[in-house]
């Protein structure tokens, strides 16, 4: 398995899987207030979402959160990577790449045969971790909530 924590290399940064660490609070703030995705999504929401997943946070040297990755999986055949974001603060110091990376060689130690995710904006982000578009739009469905839009 992966360490619980890395130091992102060149910076004072570290990335870290401790989900105690997360800051319900300000990843909250973002995903509801500053996100595209998930604009009003409620805190207990987010705090319950962080409970089921696989976190990896980004921290700077006085253990202040900077970004957040979010899989979900059974850790077995499927995972989803979501909520990724960096703090405007942050950004600059390729740490969205390293939690990415984080996120992705965490699925492959796992073995997961399908990792996913959606994206707007941000697809050269992921491209060199091996994600593309889906090559079979017509298999892929989803189900939105009523009151959501994706």
């Amino acid at each position: 398995m992966q360490p619980a924590e890395t130091r992102v290399p060149g910076t004072d940064y570290t990335i870290s899987m401790d989900r105690e660490r997360v800051d319900v609070g300000m990843v909250a703030a973002y995903l509801g207030n500053d996100s595209y995705w998930a604009v009003g999504r409620p805190a207990e929401v987010v705090r319950r979402s962080i409970e089921s997943s696989t976190v990896f946070g980004a921290y700077d040297v006085d253990g202040t959160q900077a970004g957040v990755a979010r899989l979900v999986t059974d850790e077995a055949t499927f995972g989803w990577l979501c909520d990724v974001f960096v703090l405007d603060a942050h950004r600059g110091n390729g740490l969205g790449k390293h939690l990415v990376a984080a996120a992705t060689t965490h699925a492959d130690l796992l073995g997961l045969q399908r990792l996913v995710l959606a994206t707007a904006d941000a697809h050269d982000l992921y491209r060199p971790f091996g994600f593309e578009a889906s090559d079979e739009p017509e298999r892929w469905m989803y189900r939105p909530h009523p009151t959501t839009r994706m």
